[in-house]
């Protein structure tokens, strides 16, 4: 088991968020968080990657407790997270934002060949970046922008990605592009939990499926389960 979230409380103030999700990734796999606006799915990723600390439960990375460890280090043992709204440093260039994404081993002379490594996968995936290495990212469009989001993220070498509404804002066209990118992530040693506004999207990329609803989980199953049930789609998934 790569990840697992077990018995999560979280609370701002009087706002209970999350109450009692208990979630799990696998090795080599790809699992939606989905559900409407405001459900906590967001927060979920925050709390895994250390931005949030949770009033009850645990969260374990390969048989290790991380649930109250600091986020750089949480990036050290191998999770990323690529932020909704991208959130990348717009007046760096392509090339300074991705080395920033190895800054936990990018000053090591001995892990050069890693760098190397990291930086030869993110251009395979994503040429344009390749193309646009001394641009600034701010002048970049939105869709690349995300590809520089998730590029910079997978400059770390993580094993599991948490990716927060990737396609938001895109045009179909590079909607399908990042999935299909994210669909290559477990074949190069990659899990991902993955929140995505685009249901059908997101669960046709996806071996599973959780549904979340005012704070809780409130279904879960395979995606090709989740997808044939006609009153689950109507109901949660509004689709």
């Amino acid at each position: 088991m790569m990840l697992t979230i077990e018995n999560i409380y979280i609370d701002y103030g009087e706002i209970k968020a999350v109450e009692g999700v208990s979630l799990q990734v696998q090795e080599g796999e790809i699992v939606s968080l989905l559900g409407a606006n405001g459900a906590g799915k967001s927060t979920i990723l925050r709390v895994v990657s250390g931005l949030h600390v949770p009033k009850e439960g645990n969260i374990t990375f390969q048989d290790r407790d991380i649930t109250r460890l600091a986020p750089q280090n949480i990036v050290k043992l191998g999770i990323s997270h690529v932020p909704e709204g991208r959130q990348i440093f717009s007046g760096l260039t392509v090339r300074e934002n991705l080395e920033l994404g190895a800054y936990t081993y990018y000053y090591d002379r001995s892990r050069r060949d890693d760098f190397r490594q990291a930086l030869a996968q993110v251009f395979e995936l994503f040429p344009r970046l390749m193309e646009r290495q001394k641009q600034l990212g701010g002048t970049l469009s939105g869709g690349e922008q995300q590809m520089l989001a998730v590029g910079r993220a997978l400059m770390s070498l993580p094993k599991i990605l948490l990716l927060d509404e990737p396609t938001m804002g895109l045009a179909p066209m590079l909607v399908q592009e990042i999935l299909d990118t994210v669909r290559l992530f477990p074949e190069r040693g990659v899990s991902a939990l993955l929140v995505e506004q685009n249901v059908s999207a997101a669960l046709r990329i996806a071996d599973r499926g959780y549904v979340m609803k005012d704070g809780k989980i409130v279904l879960m199953g395979t995606s090709d389960e989740l997808l044939s049930n006609e009153s689950v789609k109507e109901a949660y998934l509004g689709i």
